[in-house]
């Protein structure tokens, strides 16, 4: 790995679409000018009650990526709701195994491998054997990542909402000395990481900076509430630029 991947989650962008009836803005005109400006992959997760992305979001998106061979496709989301039927049609790169209830507001929380390994260890081999690798979204909790790889993960997302919470406070070099430990115990346990959750231009160098080995951060509200203003191309450089830092 020579440095972070950045990938695109653009749920934020179907949610203000499904606010009209009109098909703008448009989820896989977004994802181009992202790629166009050199974002590495693509990111979505589709609820069951579709308030944002929508399936057929996903299959447009899982088309357009073709013409992109360079670059991944990540599809989040609850393996023992909606998730695995889009892994078995669509085939991304990636598939990241959130444990979100079906009305939860956000992502907010990582497995409980003690609870769910059993029901687990299946669908992660069904998605291996489709060719998809498998990330699970995980607390920063060194002890469990072991347990991560037992269940037969190839990676951890890292939940980064504690991080970015802390981020300007006291507790700030307390966050990140403990997802720096969950990282390495990741890595000991031969699993690739990731990372996601309320990461921005702000904090996400220092992260970078600290955490070893990060493979590839999802990055989704702060980012397009950027693009907002800055258009999608100025903003996935700018945040291009904050992950260059971090290997200065």
């Amino acid at each position: 790995m020579n440095t972070t991947a950045l990938s695109v989650n653009l749920n934020k962008v179907a949610l203000v679409r499904n606010t009209r009836h009109l098909g703008i803005p448009s989820v896989t005109r977004a994802a181009t000018l992202c790629l166009q400006a050199g974002a590495n992959g693509i990111t979505v997760h589709p609820r069951p009650d579709e308030r944002h992305i929508r399936a057929g979001d996903v299959r447009e998106l899982a088309a357009l990526m073709k013409a992109w061979p360079d670059r991944e496709f990540n599809i989040e989301g609850n393996p023992f709701q909606n998730l695995m039927d889009f892994v078995r049609e669509c085939r991304p790169h990636q598939c990241t195994f959130v444990p979100d209830s079906e009305g939860q507001f956000t992502s907010d929380h990582g497995w409980n491998l003690a609870h769910d390994a059993d029901r687990l260890r299946p669908l992660i081999a069904e998605a291996q054997a489709l060719g998809v690798r498998v990330s699970l979204f995980m607390d920063a909790d060194a002890p469990v990542m072991a347990a991560a790889k037992a269940v037969g993960a190839d990676r951890v997302e890292l939940y980064t909402e504690p991080y970015a919470a802390a981020w300007g406070t006291p507790q700030q070099g307390v966050q990140l000395a403990r997802f720096a430990a969950a990282a390495q115990a990741a890595l000991d346990a031969d699993l690739g990481v990731n990372a996601g959750h309320d990461l921005n231009r702000d904090n996400l160098t220092a992260f970078i900076q600290t955490v070893p080995s990060v493979r590839e951060v999802s990055i989704g509200h702060a980012l397009i509430a950027d693009a907002l203003e800055l258009g999608y191309s100025a903003t996935i450089q700018d945040y291009l630029r904050c992950i260059a830092a971090a290997y200065r």
